[in-house]
């Protein structure tokens, strides 16, 4: 005899939808993070409702149920023939199948819940974007806490369901939000590659092959002839001491400039040194300092061009001002704002003065804005790809900086992604890009949360260590799941001095942008505002614990004499 399904359908009922004649799925096929087919979307809603209600009635909270109580609990399907749980590939959806299968409501934060609650405050598409992103970021965080491989389809889809059921779970007291909450997940799907021309075989592929080396054959050619032209107008080009047309639009210095503008002070200023050059401080004639950079000799003139023509279509209060170039003699040099109180990673590890949290939690607001002004530029998404604690400088105010675009790269605004040669600094860059040279705004994602996560903790500036990269996400990721205290992710040099709720929603949304995966972090939008209102609660709580401490401190007053 048959066990009865576990399950109660009755307060998110199945029904029945068109086009669900020949429903084949695999949870290995699954696109992003949710079933390919609206019929298998459709039963699978079916089931995250019935698993949450299963959940809350459980004692110890169990999201799925046993192997004997899931089978057979296709019944709400009969009303559609070939419609079926086995049809979806949803027959492991039962606790032992696995180690996402054994997890409790418990294991999951209620973070996922309240940002998938702001359906009725927010618009759709901002509410759903923050949704998916909390989303796929708790099922990276789970994947990890259990150790399974993320290439294990299954696992990956468990750990989904779950975090989903919870999140249903936890709304549960009447919420009006269901049914934009179903609407918002389809955007889980990744789109899919669609196929244009569909061949018969043999003699299609054989004339395919032939136009194809046709093809490149006269590509190289071109690209052969156009590298060689190209090189000797670059030749010809220092040769003549001219300037590329991007840096008409900039003040250009002669090299006479440059030398007294370095020789200015008795001794050459050195800042410091980066990939493409050394950086020397300077005084132009208006009394103003300036910091130069002069480029190696071994460095392309790619790399200059690049910065000039990054910096010149740009400006925002918190990039870095290039105020004008030089290319003479075969030498390039590029003038730059002077910052005076050094980089972030100085101020960071400096050892007679400490970052105050305010300070850190403005700055990273403040860069935040620098780099959604980029990732909305009107000509498209800037990308950065060199975000790193080096490579922001403070005024003397202690005001942040973006400098360096030396790597900067446009991504058009008909583009997603471009596919590009690996540079970077490794210990900030984001390891989908390193692996298969797929730029995106989220690139620039991951190295900011990088950042956050430096100067939450306090944690030495990583270059080339992974490890140390690694072992910094691994520890925050703990914090955030609550498996580890705060105060092991805090700085001690700050002491506790802390808003500790705006300590924790920074910790949550870097977690976020250092998902393995770009689709799972959040847009650069997203963590602007989560920063904007982290800043602004903070200086309201500081205010306050200020003023506190005043009050206490003034003696009071005592009537002792009351003169009449």
């Amino acid at each position: 005899m048959h066990a009865v399904c576990g399950l109660n359908f009755s307060s998110f009922p199945y029904k029945p939808i068109g086009g669900c004649t020949e429903v084949e799925e695999k949870l290995e096929d699954w696109n992003g993070l949710f079933p390919k087919s609206t019929c298998c979307q459709n039963a699978l809603l079916v089931f995250l409702h019935a698993l949450a209600l299963e959940a809350v009635n459980s004692p110890t909270g169990d999201i799925f149920i046993s192997k004997d109580s899931w089978n057979n609990c296709s019944g709400p399907f009969t009303l559609q023939p070939n419609m079926s749980a086995h049809n979806c590939g949803y027959d492991q959806f039962y606790r032992g199948s696995g180690q996402c299968s054994m997890l409790q409501l418990s294991n999951i934060t209620t973070k996922v819940t309240e940002k998938c609650s702001l359906f009725s405050s927010s618009p759709f598409d901002y509410a759903c974007g923050d949704c998916t992103s909390a989303v796929s970021g708790e099922t990276d965080l789970l994947l990890d806490y259990l150790k399974v491989d993320k290439s294990d389809g299954n696992e990956k889809a468990t750990c989904l369901v779950a975090v989903l059921s919870s999140v249903i779970a936890n709304r549960m007291n009447g919420s009006s939000e269901t049914g934009d909450f179903n609407r918002c997940l389809t955007a889980l799907v990744e789109p899919e590659q669609v196929n244009y021309i569909r061949l018969n075989y043999h003699l299609a592929v054989a004339l395919l092959a032939i136009i194809l080396a046709m093809v490149g054959l006269s590509i190289i050619i071109i690209l052969k002839r156009y590298v060689i032209r190209n090189r000797k107008k670059e030749t010809k080009h220092i040769k003549d001491n001219g300037i590329t047309p991007s840096c008409s639009a900039l003040y250009r210095f002669s090299k006479m400039e440059i030398d007294n503008a370095i020789n200015f002070f008795p001794e050459k200023k050195y800042l410091g040194r980066g990939s493409a050059g050394q950086v020397y401080k300077g005084m132009i004639p208006s009394g103003q300092p300036v910091a130069i950079k002069q480029l190696y000799q071994t460095n392309t003139s790619d790399s200059f061009v690049r910065e000039i023509e990054g910096l010149s279509r740009v400006r925002h209060a918190n990039l870095v001002c290039l105020f004008g170039c030089c290319f003479e003699d075969g030498k390039q040099y590029l003038v730059y704002e002077y910052c005076s109180k050094g980089n972030l990673a100085e101020n960071l590890l400096r050892k007679d003065s400490v970052l105050t949290w305010e300070l850190r939690v403005k700055i990273l607001r403040d860069c935040a804005f620098a780099l959604k002004y980029l990732h909305h530029h009107v000509d498209g998404c800037i990308v950065h790809r060199d975000i790193k604690l080096t490579n922001i400088l403070l005024t003397q105010k202690m005001e942040p900086k973006l400098s360096d675009f030396g790597l900067a790269r446009l991504i058009g605004v008909e583009e997603s992604k471009v596919y590009t040669d690996v540079r970077g600094t490794i210990g900030y860059m984001d390891p989908e890009y390193m692996s298969n040279a797929k730029l995106t705004c989220a690139s620039d994602i991951y190295s900011f949360g990088i950042v956050m996560l430096q100067l939450l903790s306090g944690q030495r500036v990583i270059e080339l260590d992974l490890n140390a990269r690694d072992q910094l996400i691994r520890k925050a990721k703990d914090v955030s799941m609550l498996r580890r205290p705060l105060t092991d992710f805090q700085d001690p040099h700050m002491c506790g001095d802390i808003v500790t709720t705006d300590f924790e929603s920074i910790l949550q949304i870097a977690v976020l942008c250092v998902a393995s995966s770009g689709s799972g972090r959040p847009t650069i939008g997203v963590v602007c505002d989560e920063l904007d209102k982290a800043y602004k609660n903070t200086m309201v709580e500081m205010a306050a614990r200020r003023d506190k401490n005043l009050l206490e401190a003034t003696p009071s007053k005592s009537p002792e004499v009351m003169q009449v």
